[in-house]
């Protein structure tokens, strides 16, 4: 069987469409949609159903997919590691959240430089991207606030991320906790609110778990990166919902107050995803075993 077929297999299956992996491939779509039927006349079975957005494994497509993926994927490693022999260095490719991906992963892997890992990082700007990157092989592992489905890619749980409400202490003064626990909506109408995007993910989620009510706000500062945030809301923009390891510094410091000590707080799962049998390449495995660990005290 070609492997030039196989391969165009599995970035299909990755994919999910024919489109996006005649991208990644660097080849046109009609030529991938060849290929497919190719292989579909060689084995005699179809392996994706076409749908209007994208295609879909049949049993046998998945079945092809699971068995032939990390033996492909080793064949690249192969060729990496001569690649690599060159350079003196194995390199690591790893995708996440920008927040978490600078101040938790990087600062906890950079102890393996010494052992000959290079590290490369890219900031998704959701899980979704990032599951599309390491699905189709940009990337070795993936920080993610879902578990992917699927056999294709294999997540561990790393850590959990407690959601803290902050504000400068100025507007902290102008509130009593008993109005913010029973009149949540009510208050975020009387206080700025500064997001990382329009729809507030990070202030709705906070305010369904705490209050059991929706925001009626709209966001008075938004910025696409927590950090800032962080700093728009020690300045006195108004009140934010993060992540409490990125605040602890400025709570301490007092630059921002917690606004509410919740029972149970929001919390936000982070996986770290790879794809199946990527985990028996050393330097892939090193990276990921080191960073479970580091998350144990996270």
């Amino acid at each position: 069987m070609d492997l030039a077929l196989l391969r165009t297999f599995v970035t299909v299956h990755r994919a999910g469409s024919f489109t996006r992996a005649a991208a990644l491939l660097g080849l046109s779509q009609p030529a991938v949609t060849s290929q497919i039927r190719t292989l579909e006349r060689q084995l005699g079975r179809p392996l994706f159903l076409r749908r209007a957005r994208g295609v879909t494994p049949t049993a046998v497509g998945d079945e092809l997919a699971h068995r032939a993926a990390p033996h492909l994927d080793a064949l690249v490693d192969i060729v990496e590691v001569g690649l690599d022999e060159d350079s003196g260095a194995r390199t690591l490719h790893l995708a996440g959240p920008p927040e978490f991906t600078s101040l938790r992963a990087l600062p906890a892997l950079t102890p393996l430089i010494s052992q000959g890992l290079a590290l490369r990082s890219t900031f998704a700007a959701n899980t979704e991207e990032a599951l599309e990157g390491l699905a189709a092989g940009h990337h070795d592992l993936a920080i993610t606030t879902a578990r992917p489905r699927g056999g294709l890619l294999t997540s561990t749980a790393l850590c959990d991320e407690e959601h803290v409400l902050v504000a400068a202490p100025r507007w902290a003064g102008r509130l009593g906790p008993g109005a913010l626990r029973h009149k949540g909506s009510v208050v975020l109408e009387q206080l700025p609110v500064v997001e990382v995007h329009e729809s507030l993910p990070l202030v709705s989620r906070y305010w369904t778990t705490v209050f059991d009510s929706r925001p009626a706000a709209s966001g008075a500062v938004i910025a696409p990166d927590l950090r800032a945030v962080l700093e728009c809301t020690a300045a006195g923009a108004g009140l934010a919902v993060l992540p409490r390891y990125l605040c602890e510094s400025a709570l301490e410091r007092g630059e921002v107050v917690a606004l509410l000590d919740p029972p149970m707080p929001p919390l936000r799962t982070y996986f770290l995803t790879a794809r199946t049998g990527t985990l028996g390449l050393p330097h892939i495995a090193r990276a990921h075993e080191w960073l479970v660990r580091a998350a144990v005290d996270w």
